[in-house]
């Protein structure tokens, strides 16, 4: 492993045994909730530096616990936390473990995602129906969080892409996505890819319609 890549994941893996030796003695839920999310963050965290590292199977360990976290955290999180239905169907998907990835991608359905009011509930919903091969809903969806401010309207014209199988469309709005990682200053754990990105890329590749790219954030 490259030394930045050392740097990166020895501080997240601290951070995640930091919490997991802080969690079993909280008895506080929403300080348990919020404990368990920054352990999902931190697994998460260490993924990525793994992935960019070419070690996908160690990688894969790591984006499980991360789902795992995000998923344990939910019921005792305020209303409308669909960051964690989103983080965990991400690390499904950047865990290539598609089977676990359609288990949370119903649990997300189960939870309201689709009805949502907030643009980030419905986003949790798009990626669920996607990776459910629902299209059609997804397409819909996509639409109604395009225009809404707040929300990036590249992700979102890269999901309408994605499900309606719009190759040109999608590699115009992959393309601006990936240019707004490149150049942002803040990343998820500090640690330095697009995430996005690679998720959208492994729907997109069930389709048929990926694009190559090339970027310092990408494996």
């Amino acid at each position: 492993m490259e030394s930045g890549f050392v740097t990166d994941f020895e501080r997240e893996r601290a951070r995640y045994a930091d919490g997991e030796a802080r969690v079993g003695g909280i008895s506080d839920l929403d300080e348990r909730q919020r404990q368990l999310t920054r352990m999902g963050n931190a697994a998460a965290g260490a993924g990525l530096t793994l992935l960019m590292d070419g070690r996908a199977g160690d990688a894969a360990e790591w984006f499980g616990r991360s789902a795992e976290r995000y998923r344990e955290s939910f019921p005792d999180a305020p209303p409308g936390s669909w960051g964690r239905p989103i983080g965990a169907i991400k690390a499904r998907l950047l865990a290539g473990d598609w089977r676990r990835a359609e288990g949370d991608a119903r649990w997300a359905l189960d939870a309201g995602a689709a009805e949502s009011e907030s643009p980030i509930g419905r986003y949790a919903g798009c990626l669920a129906l996607l990776v459910l091969a629902r299209d059609g809903e997804a397409a819909e969806l996509a639409l109604s969080i395009g225009d809404r401010d707040g929300f990036p309207r590249a992700v979102a014209a890269a999901l309408q892409a994605i499900a309606t199988t719009d190759g040109p469309a999608y590699e115009g709005a992959v393309s601006e996505v990936l240019r707004s990682f490149e150049t942002r200053e803040a990343y998820l754990e500090d640690v330095a890819v697009a995430d996005t990105v690679i998720v959208l890329q492994a729907l997109a590749r069930e389709r048929g319609i990926a694009v190559p790219l090339d970027s310092p954030l990408l494996p």
